[in-house]
């Protein structure tokens, strides 16, 4: 077993964790049985906690052992079968339902005493012989997915791969059709086109790279996914605008949004600009946090062209 999880390597961490746990719970319900205590050791964290106390609430228990208030209810109906615990409900509030320690709980917990002992001491035996403290490490581990789970971790990885296929390029005309196609799919989504989008989309030669602008577009496997635009302003406090980003839906989730505001940002400070604006609306959640991690502030209100924007922020370069 140790072979092949060496062989697969971290990867396997869930398969290996759970055979080590597998290992300790067969060994746990043997170790009940030399006791003499009969108690499965899925039941201990409810069982520890109520032998703590002299009553307590599911939803409580399961606070405090950490796990649902279904599976601490399930493990209760258990442990009444076997007549180790009780219910009854609260005389105050009578919502509440009290579970506690029946006599044959309350002896089960003056016996098990012995076995607290020697099972500390098994285990603070095993862990004098090993090199890395487990305790410890379960316990950071524990903190760090509670940041920030397996899951999102994976995720980040899976954008950081994905976006290293993905290839920031230049606007040629050969890319108009796109730009025009990615933009009017996602504006139609959410508002509906207006007169100042035309004028962009249809001819963003005129519009936009004649007036000293740039366009970047995002390719991923030579196809384009993505685009966004930096049009030049005459303004007295900012030099250029961020406008006209667009993903497409089929490619979302691989980093081209940050790709590519990184990328224009670039070409804005390139250029001598000294401040970048955009205007955006505030329901299109995932663009706004993306401006945001890209660095870019709210600012006050100013005179827009376009219906649908209702903030407006600003990136100093």
């Amino acid at each position: 077993m140790e072979n092949f999880f060496d062989h697969i390597g971290k990867m396997a961490i869930g398969s290996r964790l759970r055979f080590l746990t597998d290992k300790i719970t067969a060994d746990a319900a043997q170790i009940y049985a030399l006791f003499g205590v009969d108690l499965q050791p899925k039941w201990f964290p409810v069982f520890y906690v109520l032998s703590q106390k002299e009553e307590e609430t599911i939803t409580a228990i399961a606070r405090e052992i950490g796990h649902s208030h279904v599976s601490v209810s399930k493990i209760v109906k258990e442990m009444i079968k076997k007549g180790l615990v009780k219910e009854k409900k609260d005389k105050e509030d009578g919502r509440r339902t009290l579970v506690s320690l029946t006599a044959k709980g309350k002896a089960t917990a003056e016996n098990i005493q012995q076995q607290y002992i020697d099972v500390n001491n098994a285990i603070e035996e095993l862990m004098a012989q090993t090199k890395h403290d487990l305790w410890k490490a379960i316990g950071e581990w524990e903190y760090l997915l509670e940041q920030r789970s397996l899951l999102r971790r994976v995720q980040e990885q899976k954008k950081l791969r994905e976006s290293k296929e993905v290839q920031i390029v230049a606007y040629t005309p050969a890319y108009q059709k796109a730009f025009r196609d990615l933009n009017e799919e996602w504006i139609s989504h959410w508002f509906k086109m207006e007169e100042a989008d035309y004028k962009a989309l249809d001819n963003p030669q005129g519009y936009i790279l004649d007036k000293g602008g740039h366009i970047l577009v995002a390719l991923l496997h030579g196809e384009p996914v993505g685009v966004c635009a930096l049009i030049k302003m005459h303004d007295p406090d900012y030099d250029y605008e961020l406008a006209k980003m667009a993903v497409s839906p089929a490619a979302r989730g691989k980093n081209i949004g940050w790709l590519l505001g990184s990328a224009i940002a670039e070409k804005a400070k390139v250029l001598g600009a000294k401040k970048l604006y955009l205007e955006s609306n505030t329901i299109l959640k995932p663009a706004i946090s993306l401006y945001e991690k890209l660095g870019f502030r709210k600012v006050a209100a100013r005179n827009s062209p376009y219906e649908r924007a209702n903030i407006q922020m600003e990136l100093v370069l």
